[in-house]
């Protein structure tokens, strides 16, 4: 986000008409997680919690070798490789969407400040016609997504409705293990990742709960109890960018460290959800 910020200085320097070209990052974000299937979904969240665990600052010289355009390109590639639909969405959907931008400024001067990784696809792009309509587009939740999101509490809550029919103690049984599986995993991962206790206490509360409704998550609840105790500040907004590179600025700043929490506690009350569902169809076998 350099390049963005020196841009906006060195057009005030100037007096410069300054136009904000790239798309809205909800959008992209937005458009990312909907086009990847539930493998990818996995494999980029386990490669995000992975990568927290190289805890080496970068020097100058590091950022200065990975500004070159041969190591740019490799990094852009190895991307593509891994992640094909992250890099597509991430990197070449917004090459497009720059470079209409950039042709629609106003003016007949225009300088155009780009992140190094998009000069070369933004060069290509510029002679094309883009279909911005498309791009700006926020893809619509998959049916089949909001059916499994809705059938999974449906079928959950009457497996143990029915377990209440059969047998009131294997009803509280049932009962207790949802309970106890979702929130004390929740309540297990926000700790993990150094939650205040209330945000602790909330997820494990929230979870049972959550967990039966596909409009809210547990996650959501936790970090904003977190975020209510814990209040980042305006340096914990500005230093974003270094202390994501590290496991220790992770946890320091409390910004990141809300989104860690809301991250793990959904995990936490998914594993739950899933190892308490198995185990309530286990035990109705048993009856």
């Amino acid at each position: 986000g350099q390049e963005m910020l020196q841009g906006i200085n060195s057009a005030k320097e100037t007096g410069a008409q300054l136009v904000l070209a790239d798309r809205n990052i909800q959008t992209t974000f937005i458009r990312i997680w909907r086009e990847l299937n539930l493998w990818d979904k996995c494999k980029l969240i386990f490669s995000l919690l992975f990568s927290f665990s190289d805890d080496n600052e970068m020097s100058n010289e590091d950022v200065s070798e990975l500004l070159k355009t041969d190591v740019l390109e490799s990094v852009t590639l190895e991307m593509r490789k891994q992640f094909p639909k992250i890099a597509e969405i991430l990197i070449s959907e917004r090459d497009q969407y720059l470079a209409y931008k950039i042709k629609e400024a106003p003016g007949n001067k225009i300088v155009a400040v780009l992140g190094g990784a998009h000069v070369p696809g933004v060069k290509e792009e510029i002679f094309k016609t883009q279909d911005i309509k498309k791009l700006s587009e926020v893809p619509p939740k998959s049916p089949i997504s909001r059916i499994i999101g809705w059938a999974i509490p449906i079928v959950i809550v009457g497996l143990i409705v029915y377990s209440f029919v059969m047998n009131i103690s294997t009803g509280m049984h049932q009962l207790s293990a949802w309970v106890l599986w979702t929130g004390v995993l929740a309540a297990l991962f926000t700790a993990l990742s150094f939650g205040h206790p209330l945000s602790i206490l909330t997820s494990l509360v929230a979870a049972p709960f959550t967990t039966l409704n596909p409009l809210i998550a547990c996650g959501w609840l936790t970090g904003l109890v977190e975020a209510t105790i814990r209040k980042p500040v305006v340096q914990d907004i500005n230093n974003i960018s270094k202390d994501i590179c590290s496991l220790k600025g992770f946890f320091k700043n409390r910004f990141l460290r809300i989104l860690l929490i809301v991250i793990m506690a959904n995990i936490g009350s998914s594993i739950g959800s899933f190892v308490a569902g198995l185990d309530i169809v286990k035990t109705l076998f048993r009856l």
